[in-house]
């Protein structure tokens, strides 16, 4: 999938929802050259979430947060973040997330 298809896809979605590993302090490489795509885009009045892994640093979330509020997203949830590999229970915030986005939605 090419990045210009997930474009196409977000500018008739309600809802934007990024995610990232946490990758020596920063985003996973093709997430930040997402983001800095979608930037010069400019999609327009849509709600945006982040969520990512982390091993000891986590701050991708912080950082998509960041650059979603940038382009004018309204982000519902400061994110979701899970250490290592998640189980049923570390899912619980990614549940919690999904369901505000769905609030968030108009209609």
């Amino acid at each position: 999938c090419h990045r210009s298809d997930i474009i196409t896809e977000i500018m008739d979605a309600g809802a934007v929802i990024v995610g990232s590993p946490t990758l020596n302090n920063g985003l996973f490489p093709t997430v930040a050259d997402f983001l800095t795509y979608m930037k010069g885009l400019k999609p327009l009045n849509k709600i945006a979430a982040a969520f990512g892994s982390f091993g000891w640093s986590g701050e991708a979330v912080k950082l998509i947060n960041q650059e979603l509020e940038t382009m004018k997203f309204d982000v519902v949830d400061p994110g979701a973040r899970i250490q290592y590999v998640p189980d049923q229970e570390s899912l619980e915030p990614c549940r919690e997330l999904a369901r505000k986005i769905a609030q968030a939605l108009p209609g």
